[in-house]
C-alpha cells in the first residue's frame, strides 16, 4: 500500500476497445486546456455545487474542430487486468480451475472518473482504485498510490468515479474512497498516506458503521463516488446491493453516511438514513421494518456549500428495491434528498422524491447547486435531476420548493402483501425531460410492419403510466432505472442559470417471482435490468433516444431540446427512409465553457439485428453546441465511445 515507483511519460497506441486510455482522455485534455490561465477543476462537478461548468474561454466555435489529443495516459489498471486474465488461461492449462483472488474473478470496466486538476497537476482515481498525479503539460506520471483494492473480492471493484482534493492553505490532501470501504487521506505532493490520519493515513467504513460488517458482508458493501468536503469535514455515503433474499434480513447493510476530521480521520458523525427508533421519520418504517431493511444508501456523488455549511445527500432506494411488501410505510429517508450540517451532521431539511420506492427511482445525479433569480428575487437553489426525467428544483437554504410540487395519485399494485403510495411527488416546473410511461401511442411507426412488430412486443407485458408499479408478468419502466438523468447528471452555466440536461429513456422490464424458499425473508424477488428492444434490434418506442434539453432556472421552463447522435439510422430495416438525428439510448456527458456546451457518449450498447451489432463505436466523437440555442457547431471524432 505504498506509492508506486515514478514513471516515464507513456505513449502505447489505443487499441479502438481501449478503455482505460480512452475514456480518460476527454476529461484529461479538457483539464489541460485550462492550464493555460490557471483555471483548475479542483472538485468532481468542477465546484463544490457539481455544475461542471469551467470559465475557461480557450475554446470556441472558430477553433474546436482544431482540438487534438496532445498526449495520452494509460493507467495501470489494464495491465494489471491484462496479467490476471493471462493468469487464468495459464490456471484453466494447467487444471487448476478458477481459483485464483480467493475463487473470484477480476473483471474489467470502463472508466467512470472525472480526474482533478490543482496547479498544473491532474489527481486521477481508477477503476481499481488506483490514485495517480499526472503532469497537466506533459502527461507524465508523477506518482501512483495503489491500495490494491483489486486484490479483495468486492462488488463494487471496477465503479469508482473519482477522488476529492483538500487544502487548508497549509498541507494538500487527495481523499480516496475505496471500492472495499476504506477511505485514504493521500499527501498530494508525494503520494504517501498521511500518517496523521485514521491508522497508517486510512480509515475503516466498515467497521465504524452502527453493526460493523462481516467479512461476507464487505463483498457487498464499498464507495463509488468521491467523498465530500466541507469546513474541513470529509463525509463519505456507500454502495451497498440492492437486494439479498436469503436470512437473516440484517444481512444488508446499513446505508448510513459517515463524516470525519480532514486533518485527523476522527469520526464526527453518522447519519443514519434509515432512523432508529426515536429519531425523525423511524415511524415511515411500519410494522418495525427498519430493523430488519437495508441500504438507503448514497451511492451517488453529494455536493457541499461552503458558506452555508452543508451538505446536499441524494438518498438511493431501500432493499429490496423492487418489493417493498415487507416495509411498509413511505421509508424515510430513502430516495430523498437530504440537507444536513456540515459540522455535526444534523437535519436542515429534507424531501422525499419517491414514497414508498419500487422503481429503482434512487436519485443518481448529484444535487446540483445554483444561484438564479426567480420572480425577481434571488434564490439560492438546489436542483436534482432524477432517472424518471424530472427537475425538483428547492430553496437549499429552507428546502421549501421553488415552485408548486403536486401529490398525484399512481397506479396501485396487485401484488400479495404489496402496499404502494396512494401518490408520488410530481413537480409542476420544470416540465419532464423525457417521456414518461408507455402506451401503443409511443411506438415507433418508421414502417406499418415495424409498429405492428412493436405491438406485439408491448402487449408481452403490463405497461402504463409512470409509477406501474412491478408485476409478476413484467412491467415495463418508461424510464427505465438506468434512464432519465442517470449518474451522468448535468452542467449548469452559473452566468445564465441554465442547466443542460443529458437523457435517456433505457426502457427496462420489472419481473417480480414468487420466493418458494420458506427461510428467505422476502416474498419476491425480481429479475430486472433488462433492457427492452423493439422490433428487430430497434428501440421500441419514437425518437428521440439520446437528447440534452436546455431549462432556464430561473423561469423552469425548457428552451431547447437536440438529439444527441444520428442514432440508429443505419439500421437495415430503416434502409431508404430519409430520418434526421435520433440520438442514442445511452449516457452522455456535458461540461459548459464561457462558449460552448461539450458532451460525449457512452457506447450506444450494441443495437442488434441477428445477432449483430451494428452500432458499436460508430458516431463516437466529442460534440460542441452552441448554449443558447442547441445548435450543434461541430464535432471532433474518436476512435471509440467513452
Amino acid at each position: 500500500m505504498t506509492p508506486c515507483a515514478r514513471s516515464s511519460k507513456r505513449r502505447t497506441p489505443m487499441n479502438k476497445r481501449a478503455c482505460w486510455t480512452l475514456a480518460i482522455a476527454f476529461s484529461l485534455s479538457l483539464a489541460y486546456a485550462a492550464f493555460a490561465d490557471e483555471v483548475d477543476w479542483p472538485y468532481y462537478g468542477a465546484d463544490q455545487g457539481g455544475t461542471r461548468y469551467t470559465p475557461a474561454d480557450q475554446i470556441n466555435r472558430d477553433n474546436f474542430d482544431q482540438l487534438r489529443v496532445i498526449w495520452r495516459y494509460r493507467p495501470r489498471d489494464q495491465q494489471i487486468y491484462e496479467t490476471a486474465r493471462a493468469n487464468r488461461s495459464r490456471d484453466r492449462d494447467r487444471g487448476r480451475g478458477d481459483r485464483r483472488r480467493g475463487g473470484f474473478r477480476l473483471g474489467f470496466s470502463n472508466n467512470r472518473g472525472t480526474p482533478l486538476a490543482v496547479n498544473g497537476v491532474l489527481y486521477y482515481g481508477s477503476p481499481y482504485n488506483i490514485l495517480s498525479a499526472v503532469d497537466g503539460q506533459s502527461g507524465e506520471e508523477l506518482w501512483a498510490f495503489d491500495p490494491e483494492s483489486w486484490k479483495a473480492p468486492s462488488t463494487f471493484l471496477g465503479n469508482s468515479r473519482g477522488v476529492s482534493y483538500w487544502t487548508d492553505g497549509e498541507v494538500e490532501r487527495v481523499f480516496l474512497a475505496t471500492s472495499t470501504a476504506y477511505l485514504y487521506s493521500i499527501d498530494a505532493k508525494t503520494g504517501i498516506p498521511d500518517p496523521n490520519f485514521g491508522e497508517g493515513g486510512r480509515v475503516d467504513l466498515g467497521a465504524l458503521l452502527r453493526r460493523p460488517l462481516s467479512e461476507e458482508e464487505r463483498r457487498g458493501y464499498g464507495v463509488t463516488a468521491p467523498p465530500v468536503i466541507c469546513r474541513n469535514v470529509v463525509a463519505v455515503g456507500s454502495a451497498i446491493m440492492d437486494a439479498r433474499f436469503r436470512p437473516p434480513p440484517e444481512y444488508m447493510p446499513p446505508g448510513d453516511v459517515q463524516a470525519f476530521d480532514a486533518r485527523t480521520g476522527e469520526k464526527v458523525w453518522e447519519f443514519h438514513t434509515i432512523p432508529l427508533e426515536g429519531e425523525y421519520g423511524n415511524e415511515t418504517w411500519e410494522n418495525d421494518a427498519w430493523k430488519t431493511f437495508g441500504a438507503a444508501n448514497v451511492w451517488a456523488t453529494m455536493t457541499a456549500d461552503e458558506e452555508l455549511g452543508n451538505f446536499y445527500l441524494p438518498v438511493s432506494t431501500a432493499s429490496h428495491d423492487y418489493y417493498g411488501g415487507e416495509r411498509p410505510g413511505d421509508n424515510l429517508f430513502s430516495e430523498s434528498v437530504v440537507c444536513l450540517k456540515a459540522e455535526t451532521g444534523e437535519r436542515v431539511w429534507h424531501y422525499q422524491l419517491v414514497h414508498h420506492g419500487l422503481w429503482d427511482y434512487d436519485p443518481a445525479a448529484v444535487p446540483l447547486l445554483l444561484d438564479v433569480v426567480v420572480d425577481g428575487q434571488p434564490r439560492k437553489i438546489v436542483a436534482q435531476l432524477t432517472k424518471q426525467a424530472f427537475c425538483f428544483v428547492f430553496d437549499r437554504v429552507t428546502g421549501e420548493p421553488i415552485w408548486p410540487i403536486e401529490e398525484k395519485p399512481v397506479p396501485q399494485s396487485q401484488v400479495a402483501w404489496e402496499k404502494t403510495s396512494p401518490t408520488q411527488p410530481f413537480p409542476t416546473k420544470p416540465a419532464p425531460f423525457e417521456r414518461q410511461g408507455l402506451s401503443e401511442d409511443d411506438l415507433i411507426d418508421f414502417t406499418p410492419e415495424l409498429r405492428e412488430e412493436a405491438k406485439a412486443i408491448l402487449a408481452e407485458y403490463d405497461y402504463g403510466p409512470l409509477y406501474t408499479p412491478p408485476t409478476e408478468k413484467g412491467a415495463l419502466l418508461a424510464p427505465g432505472q438506468a434512464g432519465g438523468a442517470d449518474w451522468a447528471g448535468g452542467a449548469a452555466d452559473p452566468r445564465t442559470g441554465v442547466l443542460y440536461v443529458p437523457s435517456h429513456m433505457a426502457i427496462t422490464n420489472v419481473e417480480l417471482r414468487p420466493v418458494r424458499d420458506l427461510d428467505a425473508y422476502s416474498a419476491f424477488s425480481a429479475r430486472a435490468g433488462r433492457h427492452i428492444r423493439g422490433p428487430r434490434g430497434l428501440p421500441l418506442v419514437k425518437p428521440p433516444y439520446g437528447s440534452i434539453t436546455a431549462i432556464d432556472l430561473n423561469s423552469g421552463e425548457h428552451l431547447w431540446r437536440t438529439a444527441v447522435g444520428k442514432g440508429p439510422v443505419d439500421h437495415p430495416a430503416l434502409k431508404g427512409l430519409d430520418l434526421p438525428d435520433m440520438g442514442w439510448d445511452n449516457r452522455t456527458f456535458v461540461l459548459a465553457t464561457p462558449n460552448l456546451l461539450l458532451a460525449t457518449s457512452e457506447d450506444p450498447h450494441g443495437l442488434a439485428d441477428a445477432g449483430r451489432d451494428y452500432f458499436v463505436d460508430r458516431d463516437a466523437c466529442l460534440r460542441a453546441y452552441e448554449l443558447a440555442s442547441g445548435e450543434e457547431i461541430g464535432r471532433v471524432e474518436l476512435p471509440s465511445n467513452a
